[in-house]
């Protein structure tokens, strides 16, 4: 196995390994205070960013794995026409074509090895992403239900936080740009600070220099 593929192989262990943790059953607490700081942490965010970028590449192999299964079925079946054609000659074709054609099976299983490790690591992650939809769901109507029988819990900050959680680290996302436009704005005050200094000391050295000269005001 190649390298792309032990890492495809990887992250297929990774995706099994993070569904079962999500269908575990939880205390309603934890299962809620994870689902928030999945929704509020920046390195979730970022780390969906990169996982998508991943799955496109994995897109690729798969699309490749499937191509290279259709030619070694092409392959396979010239072979089969072959000792055929071989047998009809009255002759043993085992000796001739027996090499080629373990060769061939030999590469038609990798490939189908191949196409079935990154068609399943695409499915899984469909289904995790619609998993934990679901579950997020499911978790909000609990915060619902507890709310109008009245338990104090379900109107706090976590209770907030979790009617506002959306997507895996779409929060933390919202924040890292809110926090950009706070330092733009305050670039952006930094500056007309600057300029409005710059224009009250040329129009002291103006006055300086011409006092008899007022400046004019807008009407």
């Amino acid at each position: 196995m190649t390298l792309y593929y032990s890492l495809v192989f990887l992250l297929l262990v990774a995706e099994m390994t993070l569904f079962m943790l999500l269908i575990i059953p939880l205390p309603f607490t934890i299962r809620r205070k994870m689902f928030t700081f999945i929704s509020e942490s920046p390195l979730v965010a970022k780390l969906q960013y990169g996982m998508k970028i991943t799955f496109i590449f994995i897109l690729i192999l798969f699309i490749d794995s499937v191509n290279r299964v259709y030619r070694v079925q092409i392959e396979l079946a010239e072979s089969n026409k072959q000792q055929g054609y071989a047998s009809s000659r009255f002759y043993n074709p085992s000796a001739v074509l027996g090499h080629e054609r373990m060769e061939v099976q030999a590469r038609k299983f990798y490939s189908q090895r191949n196409m079935y490790l990154c068609g399943f690591t695409l499915f899984l992650s469909l289904i995790l992403n619609r998993t934990y939809t679901m579950i997020l769901d499911v978790l909000r109507l609990e915060e619902k239900v507890k709310k109008y029988e009245g338990d104090p819990k379900a109107t706090g900050k976590q209770a907030d936080k979790l009617a506002n959680a959306g997507n895996a680290g779409e929060i933390g996302k919202l924040k890292n740009q809110l926090a950009e436009k706070d330092r733009d704005i305050e670039t952006l005050k930094k500056q007309a600070a600057g300029l409005s200094r710059e224009y009250s000391e040329l129009s002291d050295k103006y006055g300086a220099t011409n006092p008899d000269v007022t400046p004019k005001k807008d009407r």
